[in-house]
C-alpha cells in the first residue's frame, strides 16, 4: 500500500502542494489579502496617487506659467514651439515641420521638461528632507 500512496504523491505533486498549502491555513488568496493590507502597500498606494495629481500640478505650472513668462522674454514666442531646423527646407513654424516630417531638434519644449523635472526633483528633496529630520527627531528620543 505505501507503493502506491507514494506512487500518487509523485505523480502529482501539484495536490501535494495544494494540500499543504490548505493545511497550513493559508491560500494564495489570503496571501494576497495579507500582502495587500500591510500598510506599505496602502502608503504606496497613496504615494502614487499623490505622486500623479503633484505631476499634473507641477506641469501645469511649468507650462501655464513659467514657460510663458521665458516665451514672452523670448518675444512673445510659445516657447515649446521654438525649434532647430536640420537639413535644407525652411518652414515658418514647428507644427509644418513636424506635418512634413522634416527632422528637427525642439530645444524649447526638451527645456520646458528640464524645468518641469527641476521643480520636482526640488519639491521631493525639500519634503524629504523635512520627514528624515522629523524621523531622526523621533529617534532621538
Amino acid at each position: 500500500m505505501s507503493k502506491k500512496s507514494s506512487k500518487k504523491e509523485v505523480s502529482n505533486p501539484l495536490k501535494q502542494a495544494q494540500k499543504a498549502v490548505s493545511e497550513s491555513g493559508f491560500t494564495f488568496i489570503d496571501e494576497f489579502k495579507q500582502f495587500a493590507i500591510k500598510g506599505d502597500m496602502i502608503d504606496l498606494a497613496v504615494g502614487i496617487i499623490i505622486g500623479t495629481g503633484f505631476n499634473a500640478l507641477v506641469q501645469s505650472l511649468v507650462n501655464d506659467v513659467i514657460m510663458p513668462i521665458f516665451g514672452w522674454l523670448l518675444g512673445d514666442a510659445k516657447f515649446t514651439n521654438l525649434y532647430i531646423q536640420l537639413g535644407g527646407q525652411q518652414f515658418d513654424s514647428l507644427p509644418e515641420a513636424l506635418e512634413a516630417g522634416a527632422p528637427v531638434i525642439q530645444y524649447g519644449a526638451f527645456i520646458a521638461q528640464l524645468v518641469d523635472f527641476f521643480i520636482i526633483a526640488l519639491t521631493v528633496f525639500i519634503i524629504l528632507r523635512y520627514f528624515l529630520r522629523i524621523k531622526k527627531k523621533e529617534a532621538a528620543k
